[in-house]
């Protein structure tokens, strides 16, 4: 588990360095040059993740084959991933550039609509790489092949980071576009990590040349009843951090601008458990592809108990140095002040957020995918944002109130995934006891 998870942590840890390093160029804009990156990454990832969550159910077909060697059913199920990503890049680019007119509609400040609408545009073009990127990322991570992935992801930041550059503050004669140079970066560092990660997975599996590119739709619809409610899950969490982003926006700039930082903060911790939850995933279906129930359990608790450290050290690094943390994107201090008070409310929620995104991995490995969609949907949609829009608007308690609310529900999902899992991986020892109980008897397993 630490052998694979490792370079996947480190892969999320970068993956999120390039949000913090947009961030923190557009931090020394203004104001309203961070809320809009706030608000426009909330718009086009609620969109983009959602459907990138819709590859997601590569991570079980094709750790699933390859555990039980069959390499012609894992070049298949990669294939229809790449038609997958083909057929939603329209359709994401269209809803988000259907959508962001309609952003005036909130009562959104208009200095930040202004800067935001120029940053969503030059994202949107980034829609193929980043969905390509996906599909070709699931296909090796499900194969055992992560430390390209964790080389990509850690390099592209240093591409992101040269244009940030250039194009927020207009270095070297190119013209100073603020949030919208951000925008157009992000756009180039993906185009970078489609590339490369491209070119790793024809040299390490040429025979992918040889493999049928024709759509297979039978493995299309086992991608997509995987898929669609993985991607409902991650559509859920984004979609109630968008819409807490909408209403914050329309608060102030500065409630808002120390949202973003504090938002930031908590996705960077986020990323750890997000590694270790991919390793879980492809740990679990490999061993059920083996036939190994009782491995598949041991993977799913491991993962859940490195997760858990991982979060804890995280929960007293925000509740002992927010100031600091908040100082490394702004020296503004009514903004630092507001994003220190989000930071101590988020620290109560670390490990509960460490266990439900490493107990969905584990049950996506197991072929669950629908359980954390509905725990995610009553957990932060029915409890949680409710209960944080009550506490923000009706009680006077601000940005505040609202992570409050949605500190109640994650902790509420993290316990109910915990349950679940500990359920599920009962009943891969009782499957891994009767087989041995058929083995020893000499009767055939079917």
């Amino acid at each position: 588990m630490f052998r694979l998870s490792t370079p996947l942590v480190f892969a999320e840890l970068g993956w999120m360095a390039m949000a913090v390093v947009d961030t923190m160029f557009v931090g020394r804009v203004s104001a309203e040059a961070m809320g809009a990156v706030s608000l426009g990454a909330m718009l086009f990832y609620t969109l983009g993740v959602f459907a990138s969550g819709l590859l997601l159910g590569l991570d079980t077909l094709i750790a699933n084959a390859f555990g039980a060697g069959e390499r012609d059913d894992y070049h298949r199920s990669f294939v229809n991933g790449v038609w997958l990503a083909l057929f939603l890049i329209p359709t994401v680019m269209t809803m988000v550039w259907f959508l962001t007119p309609r952003l005036a509609t909130f009562g959104i400040d208009p200095g930040i609509l202004d800067a935001a609408r120029p940053y969503i545009r030059a994202l949107n073009y980034s829609t193929a790489p980043l969905l390509l990127f996906f599909a070709f990322r699931r296909y090796l991570q499900a194969v055992g092949g992560v430390r390209p992935i964790m080389f990509t992801l850690i390099s592209a930041n240093v591409v992101n980071a040269i244009f940030n550059w250039l194009l927020v503050f207009g270095n070297l004669g190119l013209p100073r576009l603020g949030a919208e140079g951000s925008g157009w970066a992000t756009f180039i560092s993906r185009i970078y990590m489609m590339a490369v990660l491209g070119l790793v997975i024809l040299r390490r599996d040429p025979g992918l040349l040889q493999a049928s590119w024709r759509p297979y739709f039978p493995r299309l619809r086992q991608l997509l009843r995987l898929g669609i409610p993985a991607a409902g899950q991650i559509g859920l969490e984004f979609g109630v951090f968008a819409t807490v982003t909408v209403l914050v926006a329309k608060l102030d700039a500065v409630s808002l601008a120390g949202h973003q930082i504090a938002l930031t903060t908590v996705s960077t911790t986020y990323m750890m458990p997000l590694g270790i939850s991919s390793a879980a995933a492809v740990c679990v279906g490999q061993e059920i592809g083996r036939g190994d129930p009782s491995g598949a359990a041991r993977s799913g608790w491991v993962a859940l108990g490195i997760g858990a450290m991982l979060m804890c050290a995280s929960a007293v690094t925000l509740l002992t140095i927010p100031q600091l943390i908040a100082r490394a994107f702004t020296s503004e201090g009514s903004v630092v002040a507001a994003a220190v008070n989000l930071l101590r409310v988020a620290a109560f929620f670390q490990l509960f957020d460490g266990l439900q995104v490493v107990a969905t991995g584990a049950l996506r490995g197991f072929g669950d995918t629908r359980t954390p969609m509905l725990c995610h949907f009553v957990g932060y949609w029915l409890i949680g944002l409710p209960l944080g829009a009550l506490l923000c608007f009706r009680e006077e308690l601000g940005a505040v109130g609202l992570w409050v609310g949605l500190s109640i529900g994650l902790i509420l999902i993290g316990v109910a995934l915990l349950a679940i899992w500990r359920h599920t991986a009962s009943g891969l020892h009782a499957e891994a006891r009767m087989m041995s109980r058929t083995r020893s008897s000499g009767m055939p397993i079917v």
